[in-house]
This record gives structure tokens, C-alpha cells and sequence, in this order.
């Protein structure tokens, strides 16, 4: 079924639902859904629930310095000496990427499998499920950045780190009207074949390193 059609039946679906409705009555209101109780500490959460997934994590200061000596480490663990950019990364953080490419304009499917990692930024992090929210804005960077290269270097804003699932969906609605891609991160690539062997790198990166700043 297509997306046009699944969406005529869900329609159509609610519209048979609401056939016996009197017409004028007023609609009840919906209880939003109770935002999970904040930890206190959201960034060590964060920090935890990625390194799970396998993810290294490195924590430092919020200011550009701090966030550029992290991201050049990071790099520089992996060997890596090119690099792929996200064009909203800014200009401080860029410059501690080895031999950056800005993906602007973007870069060919060729070139992005040729370079050894990607730099981005995201949305937001999701605490209790170490989540990372790409949404496709420039610091996100276009979905194809982040899974071609096998390393992706990703800074996360303790800011922006939220506690649960509920309160990242609201937070999402204007990349979702824009109709950009969302994609949520959650440790390296992985999957586990028939006989539950973990493999890694099947549809992504298979290293993921965090700088979570703040």
C-alpha cells in the first residue's frame, strides 16, 4: 500500500469512527502524556545509557575550546585523517576535524564512503534510552553524512538533553512539519544475524564517538 492510500484508509478509519457522533458536540480534551520525572543528573544519564550501547563517550566543557580538543581526540583515536562535515557545525568545532569536507554542497555517495568519519551536531538526546536525535537541520546534517563513513563524531549539547521519549517528540514538531528526516541513534550500528551473532556496520557506523558538552 502507498503512503497516499495508507493515509486515505486511516481516514477513512476515523471518519467511520466519528459517524455517530452528534454533529456540534464539543471534543474532549486529551491528557498530554505525563513527562517522566528528571533525574537529577540528565547529562550523566545520557552519558551512561550511550556508553551501554557501546558508544565512547567523552565529556567536557561547554565553551568552543573544550568541545574542539574532544573532537580532535576523538579522531584522532580512530587513526582518522579526513572527514566529512555537517554545515552547521560551527566554524570552531570544524577546525578540529582532520582534512574537513563541509557537505555544502553535498557530497557525492562516492566521496562520503572515501573519507574516514563524519562531525555533526543534533537535536537532542533522549536521557533514559541514551538516544541521539538527528533531525536533518544543518549542526544534524543530512541523513546520508551520518551513515556512509564508518566513524561519526557527534556533539551533544548537555542542554539539550532531555528525560524521556514524550518530551523529544514534542520538541520535534517544527522538524517534523518541515518534513525533515528524523533519525534517532542509539550506539553503533548493529544487528545480529540468524544465529544472533552481533554484527556490526550493516547500515551504519560501526563507531560511534559522543562529546557531550556541558
Amino acid at each position: 500500500m502507498s503512503g497516499g492510500a495508507a493515509r486515505a484508509a486511516v481516514l477513512a478509519r476515523v471518519r467511520s469512527a466519528l459517524a455517530d457522533v452528534p454533529a456540534g458536540e464539543p471534543g474532549a480534551a486529551v491528557p498530554a502524556v505525563p513527562a517522566a520525572a528528571a533525574p537529577d543528573d540528565l547529562a550523566g544519564l545520557f552519558a551512561d545509557r550511550v556508553a551501554d550501547y557501546r558508544a565512547t563517550v567523552t565529556r567536557c566543557a561547554a565553551d568552543d575550546a573544550a568541545i574542539a580538543a574532544a573532537i580532535g581526540e576523538a579522531f584522532a583515536r580512530h587513526g582518522a585523517g579526513s572527514s566529512v562535515v555537517a554545515p552547521g557545525v560551527p566554524e570552531a568545532w570544524r577546525a578540529a576535524a582532520p582534512g574537513p569536507e563541509v557537505d555544502e554542497p553535498a557530497l557525492a555517495l562516492e566521496r562520503l564512503d572515501a573519507v574516514d568519519g563524519v562531525l555533526s551536531g543534533c537535536a537532542l538526546g533522549i536521557a533514559e534510552t541514551g538516544t541521539i536525535i538527528l533531525d536533518g537541520a544543518r549542526r544534524s546534517g543530512r541523513r546520508a553524512i551520518t551513515l556512509v563513513p564508518d566513524l561519526h563524531v557527534c556533539v551533544v549539547l548537555a542542554a539539550d538533553v532531555v528525560a524521556g521519549v514524550a518530551e523529544a517528540t514534542a520538541r520535534l514538531g517544527a522538524a517534523i512539519v518541515a518534513g525533515r528526516p528524523v533519525t534517532l541513534v542509539s550506539g553503533p550500528s548493529a544487528t545480529s544475524d540468524i544465529e544472533l551473532d552481533r554484527v556490526e556496520g550493516v547500515h551504519g557506523p560501526r563507531r560511534l564517538e559522543v562529546v557531550l558538552a556541558g
